[in-house]
């Protein structure tokens, strides 16, 4: 595959000599966002819709850990024990001639704000809006599903939609949703029954497209999805939130996270997904993983450990 510039456009660039501005930098201005790369016959480019900085740890992850197992944890990955950053990067798939997209992040918000950039930087990465075939949801949280709209619109006009059953049932009748995801509730009540025409419900093992796959990985949401591609005998496994950061949830699967719906249920699922990826040696793309969000679990010292791909998919 041929080296693809894709420079981040979002603004322009700083004029005079004052440098650019530390905040700019902070707020995604100056980072890579578009992560291209060919997959067998398929293109998937993850595209960061922005990321949050977050003041503590605990909470949302290690629930578990005392404050001085957190500082231990995070000086042996180099990592401040002060706080976080949250990513958020869907996927885009081409493949048989459909465009599909995995996730929507949050509403198109304006350019200065954290996240919110998925509509225009898919124009980066050479989509328009009316492009995407097929918005394929993992699971129903906010960060998944609020780009799905811009104001009162479909902000994919040409798009019909998959969810697992389960999910869909689960937040319709809010059966089994905890009480801290009342507003989730609302938020998907508002914004998702209104596209069921449009919609296909999947159950594990279902086909999305020729070579695209529903799994179930329940637990994190109540019927949260993964979805496997597989092209010309090389594979890729969107595993949407079965873990939500790379050291805190990743190489520590039996640590509670409070992001979790049922927080039992997405311990089992996050050591049986990743015995999976680190078995099977499967590429990996993490919504909430380090952009480009690509990568691959090992096991180390009796941890699982995230590893970012580099150069793989384009040899």
């Amino acid at each position: 595959m041929p080296c693809i510039k894709l420079p981040n456009i979002d603004k322009p660039a700083p004029s005079g000599k004052e440098g650019p501005d530390p905040m700019n930098i902070i707020n995604d201005t100056y980072r890579s966002t578009i992560h291209p790369f060919a997959l067998g016959e398929a293109v998937v480019s993850t595209i960061q819709d922005g990321a949050h900085i977050r003041d503590a740890i605990n909470p949302p992850f290690a629930l578990d850990k005392s404050d001085e197992e957190i500082a231990q944890i995070a000086a042996s990955n180099n990592l401040p024990a002060h706080g976080f950053e949250s990513g958020y990067t869907p996927t885009v798939i081409r493949i048989g001639g459909q465009t599909i997209l995995f996730d929507t992040g949050f509403a198109p918000l304006g350019a200065d704000e954290p996240a919110g950039h998925l509509k225009r930087r898919l124009a980066h990465a050479g989509y328009a809006p009316k492009d995407i075939d097929i918005v394929a949801f993992t699971h129903c949280h906010p960060d998944h599903i609020l780009g799905v709209m811009d104001g009162n619109t479909p902000t994919y006009p040409n798009a019909r939609y998959v969810i697992g059953r389960k999910e869909f049932d689960a937040w319709s009748s809010g059966e089994g949703i905890p009480e801290q995801r009342a507003g989730t509730r609302d938020i998907f009540l508002k914004l998702i029954p209104p596209l069921a025409d449009r919609m296909t419900f999947l159950e594990d093992g279902d086909s999305v497209v020729s070579g695209l796959t529903a799994e179930a990985a329940f637990g994190h949401s109540p019927g949260h999805m993964m979805y496997r591609l597989e092209s010309r005998g090389k594979s890729l496994l969107i595993w949407g939130d079965v873990t939500n950061h790379f050291v805190f949830s990743l190489q520590y699967p039996d640590s509670l996270v409070g992001f979790d719906d049922d927080k039992d249920l997405a311990i089992q699922t996050r050591n049986r997904v990743l015995d999976m990826v680190a078995t099977d040696g499967l590429m990996v793309s993490g919504f909430h993983m380090p952009f480009p969000s690509i990568g691959y679990v090992e096991r180390t010292d009796g941890h699982f450990r995230w590893t970012p791909a580099t150069y793989q998919a384009r040899m």
